[in-house]
This record gives C-alpha cells, structure tokens and sequence, in this order.
C-alpha cells in the first residue's frame, strides 16, 4: 500500500519535491509554522537530530537549542530576523534527543503566499561537528606552531617576501640580530649582510638559489643592530603556494660564533701538537745524532793532537793542515752544540747571570762579528734583576739573533739589544721574567716564513749560507733554562726576537767571565787511570791522551768490565766514564763505586746531557769532544775535590 501511495505522490510536482526532501540525509530539512512549531520532518532531520517524525511534529524547535540559547531568546530571534530579511543563517551548537551536542550550520527562510502573508519557515540543517573539530585541531597546530616558534631562542625565524621583505620575526631572531619586531617587519634582509657581501650582491644570490632550487644553506658573517658581526648558519626554504607559485621564503639563522671559535681553537691545538710531536721527534733524532757525531769528533781531535806533536821536523805544510783540520773539528763541536740546545740536551751550567754585564762584555765582539754597516745600540732599565742562564749559552744565543739581523740587513741598519722585566708571561709558569729583545730593521719575514723560522734545519739564507740551527739553538737554551723565544716580524718593517728568561733569586751573580781554568801538569802527579766508553775509536783516543800526560791507563768497554778491573786493581784514583752505555749508564756505574769505593775521583764524559734530576749529582763532567788541555784540567779539579 505505502509503494501504492508513493507511486501516486510522485505523478504530481508537490509529490515529487517531497519524495526529494525525504531521500536527503545529510541535511535536516523540515517545515515551521509563523510560530515554530515543526511541521514536517525528513529523513536527514530523524538522523542528525534523533527524532522520530511523530515525536517531533507539533512541537517547537526551539527544543533544539542549549538553555543558554533558549534563555538568551536566540530561537524567536531567528526567526525574527528570518521574516524581516528574507533569510537567517548562523553556526552553533545544537541538542540531539539523546542530548548530547553537535556543531551546526543553520539556514532559516521565510515562507510566504501569494499575497506576501508569512505562512511559515524552511528550515535547513548541516552537521558540522568533523568539520569545526577538524578546523579547531588545525588552529590548535597552528596556535602551537606559532608558540613554538616564537618561543625558540637559539635560532632566528622568520618569514620573507618573495622580493626579502622581512613579514615575521621570532624571539630568538630579536635575540641574535637586536631588532624588535617593529623596526624589522617590512625592512629588507640584506641589512643583516657585511657590506662586501650586499656589494657582491650575496643575498640577491641566496633568494635566486632558492627559489631556483627549493633551499639554500650558507655559512658566514652577520651584522647585528649595532653593528657587531657574527658567525652565522642561514637556511632559506623557498614557500610555494598551493598552485605551485612562490610564496615567499623561510629564513632561519643560528649563531654559531662560539662553536667556530672552539673548531679552530681545537684545530690550531692539534695543529700545535702534530708540531711538538714533530719538533719532539726531530730532537730526539738530533740529540742522537750529535752523540755519535761527538764520539767521531772525539776520536778525530785527539788524534790530530796527538799526531801534531808527534811529527818529526818542523813543515809549516803539515802544521798548517793538521791546525786546520782541528779547527774544522771545533766548528763541527759548535755545530753539535747547536743541535743538542735545539734538542734541549747540551750540559748548561745555570746560575745567576746579569744581562747587561753580558751585552756589554760582548759589545766588541759584536761589533766585529756584525761588520761595519750594522750599528749597535742598547736599551736597559736603570734596574733589571739578573737571570738564571748559561752565560756562556746566553752570549752564543745574543750573538746568534744578532747574526741573523745583520743577515736581514743586506745594505746595513741598527740591531738594538734591550730589556724588560715582565711578569706572569703566558705560556711560562707564573713568576717574574727579563725579556732580552733583539730587534732589527730588515727586511722582515711573511707569515709562512715566521711560522717555520725555528724549525731546525729550516733557513733562508740560501745554500751554505746557514745551517738552520741558529734560532732553533736559542730555543732550545730558552725552554731548557725555563723561558722560551719568540719571534714577531713584519714584511718591510723588521723583526723583533724576545729571548724571556726566568728572574734569579737574590743570590750574586756569577761571572760572566766564563769558567776556572786550573792546570795540573801530567809529570806533577802521575795516577792510575780508568776509562770506561763503549766506543772503541774514543776509548783509543782517550787512553792515548792520557797516557802522553804520563797516567797509567785502564780501559773498559762498558760497565760490567770495569767493575771487574776495579776489583782486580787495588790502586785506581780516577775513573772516566761515558754516559749511554749498554746494561749500565755512567751515572749508575758512578752510584755503585761511590758506594763500594768512596776513595775514587770520578769524571763523566759525555757530549748528551740527557740526565734526570738528581741523575749524576755532583759528579764532574768533561765535555765531548774535549782536547788533552781540557782533559788535564778536567782531572786535576776531580782530584782536588
């Protein structure tokens, strides 16, 4: 019967628009009479609202609306509002049957007979609460990531225009560039560029690559408001719209000055140990190398000594050429010098040392040594505390800075050598220091050659012209005595060297004059000699001497051998003894006769002054190579002892 009636409806136009209203379900369409009272009731109503069509006719719609809606008069307002303009359309929450709320979109028309009187209103409804939650949950991300970005301190965001206007400014952007948000927004983002790069036109680059490529990513300096600069890593991400047009871009920039600083702190630290290492290693090969250089120089020189008094006849030939040989020996005991005061190895004798007395006791030698176009001039405080140094050592490294000075001067200039007292000297324990400065007016040194001018075997001088071991030799006597060298030069201009040795306690100065000479002649008194070296060319050569001096001479291979003789033979008064030797140093050999054998003077011979503290306390030493002169003196200051 009901598909009977449907069948008839739908023949007439009034039939067929109703079986339309009641096949829409997602909409609420129904009737209300002037009053409100519902008068039809379609199938989108019944599912959205929850009524059944015979519960819901005949009553208001106002039933609809929350009790804050109902007592705030909105329903009757509706439909007021309805009549006297021709339509009312609003968003608001609704009431179900079950009570419960939904988010609805309302449409309210008046409907009129032919005469214009108001016979009631079409009331149409849309559920809406996906949508207004959907749209809620997206102003919330929205809200959040707007939080959240105005809240990051540590990085500048913001927004640019497609031509870099700035449009928006965070926090961490106010932070690190200095600009409020109003003196910024509108302004265009190349202000935050140095001026060479806005010349070069660096940030019209960075907008090009970006909107060419989608981002771009840079490092490098940027301007504050007032004017300070810092190092900076910039991203900009190129916005499109959804049509795929540019938008504009995003901007974030970080400061990163400090972890820049601390890179290239870290790289110039490992930098400066791969040069200890470096430095550590070259020493290590060249203290070994000038110890077997001494042995040579030794066997060598006393030889020639020897063989210089030995010759039958007089030729001034033969002389002439053994004195230079010896002379050549000499130069290469200096050159063996220079290369243990690099290493940090050669014997220094420290004591109290008064710098201007050396300067001056030295000014002659100076001055010749420096030739006639370089004049000599001095520099000192009317008080400076004296140093403790090596005179000697302290007068071959003056002499060598002034040499090189000269060497910078090739048409002449003035070498000034002064002094100051400072304290707390970086790089140096804390205390008080005299810095001897050596400056001259050359031709300076660049940068590279300043960084490697104390490398050892490093030079300018051109092929032999310099060995390279001048200034490394006063680097070495520097840190061994407690101080250190540095150098400042400029292109042009000249270079200064500053030798910074620690200030003495308040004890006399020692002479500057150099050492004691005493002489003991070999036929004053003759003694039972022990020479103990594991080198067989400077164990011959120094029996020979001694033997030519008149002494009776034992000699042993290493340690072990010579305790075995000094257990056979009662009357030993000396021994010699080399330092490095295999199983048992000198120093050690030295600890166990004093034991066994107070009574024996003893002599360390050694051209390689790696001892540690307290290693071969108060023993005499003889320097290698050392002539027969020198050895004579050598054991009459043991015996007297």
């Amino acid at each position: 019967m009901e598909h009977t009636e449907r069948l008839e409806a739908s023949k007439s136009s009034e039939g067929r628009f109703r079986m339309l209203v009641d096949a829409v379900t997602d909409y609420a369409i129904y009737m209300l009479d002037p009053d409100g009272t519902i008068t039809s009731w379609n199938a989108g109503a019944k599912r959205f609202k929850g009524y059944e069509e015979s519960e819901i006719i005949g009553e208001n719609f106002s039933r609809f609306y929350t009790d804050e809606d109902r007592k705030a008069g909105l329903p009757q307002r509706a439909l007021d509002i309805a009549a006297s303009e021709g339509k009312y359309e609003n968003e608001g929450w609704r009431v179900r049957k079950d009570g419960t709320k939904f988010w609805a979109y309302t449409v309210i028309d008046p409907i009129r007979d032919g005469a214009g009187t108001l016979i009631g209103f079409a009331k149409i409804t849309r559920d809406l609460t996906e949508r207004r939650q959907a749209e809620a949950a997206l102003r919330q991300s929205q809200e959040q990531f707007r939080l959240l970005v105005q809240g990051v301190t540590d990085y500048a965001i913001f927004m640019l225009s497609r031509d870099g206007f700035v449009s928006s400014w965070n926090l961490g952007a106010q932070r690190i560039k200095g600009y409020a948000p109003e003196e910024i927004i509108g302004q265009h983002f190349s202000r935050f560029y140095t001026e060479e790069d806005q010349k070069a036109g660096r940030p019209r680059e960075a907008l090009a690559v970006a909107a060419r490529t989608g981002r771009v990513e840079r490092e490098g300096w940027r301007v504050r408001k007032d004017g300070t600069k810092f190092f900076a890593h910039v991203v900009i991400d190129a916005i499109y719209n959804p049509d795929g047009s540019l938008f504009g871009f995003a901007k974030i920039t970080r400061d990163i000055t400090e972890r820049r600083n601390a890179a290239r702190a870290l790289e110039e630290a490992r930098e400066a140990l791969l040069q200890s290492q470096k430095m550590e290693a070259i020493g290590h090969l060249t203290g070994g190398i000038a110890h077997d250089f001494n042995n040579l120089l030794m066997a060598i020189q006393g030889s020639l000594e020897l063989l210089q008094r030995r010759l039958p006849g007089n030729d001034p030939k033969v002389v002439r050429l053994i004195d230079n040989a010896i002379q050549g020996t000499r130069r290469g005991a200096a050159l063996t010098q220079r290369m243990l005061a690099f290493a940090r190895r050669q014997e220094l004798e420290l004591a109290t040392v008064d710098v201007r007395d050396v300067v001056q006791q030295m000014t002659y030698l100076l001055q010749s040594s420096l030739g006639p176009t370089v004049r000599v001039e001095t520099s000192f405080p009317p008080e400076l505390s004296k140093v403790t140094a090596d005179a000697n050592q302290l007068e071959l490294a003056i002499l060598n800075l002034a040499i090189n000075g000269r060497d910078a001067m090739p048409t002449g200039g003035t070498i000034t050598i002064g002094a100051t007292e400072r304290a707390d000297v970086p790089g140096l324990k804390a205390g008080n220091y005299v810095c001897i400065s050596v400056t001259d007016t050359g031709t300076g040194m660049n940068e590279e050659t300043l960084q490697r001018a104390m490398e050892p075997f490093f030079t300018t001088k051109g092929v032999g012209k310099g060995t390279g071991l001048g200034l490394p030799m006063v680097h070495g006597m520097a840190e061994q005595s407690g101080g250190k060298l540095t150098l400042k030069s400029q292109l042009g201009v000249g270079t200064v060297a500053e030798l910074y040795l620690p200030v003495a306690p308040g004890v006399p100065a020692a002479p500057v004059q150099g050492k004691e000479t005493v002489v003991l002649s070999p036929f004053n008194k003759k003694l039972a000699i022990l020479t103990v070296d594991d080198d067989p060319l400077v164990a011959l050569n120094t029996s020979a001497l001694l033997e030519e001096l008149g002494h009776t001479v034992y000699s042993a291979p290493s340690a072990l051998h010579a305790l075995d003789i000094l257990r056979q033979e009662k009357k030993i008064d000396l021994m010699i003894t080399d330092q490095l030797m295999p199983d048992m140093t000198g120093s050690e050999l030295a600890s166990r006769i004093r034991a066994e054998k107070p009574h024996i003077a003893i002599i360390l011979a050694t051209g390689y002054a790696e001892l540690a503290p307290g290693e071969a306390e108060g023993l005499p030493r003889l320097t290698k190579p050392f002539s027969q002169r020198e050895l004579a003196e050598a054991i009459a200051r043991a015996v007297r002892r």
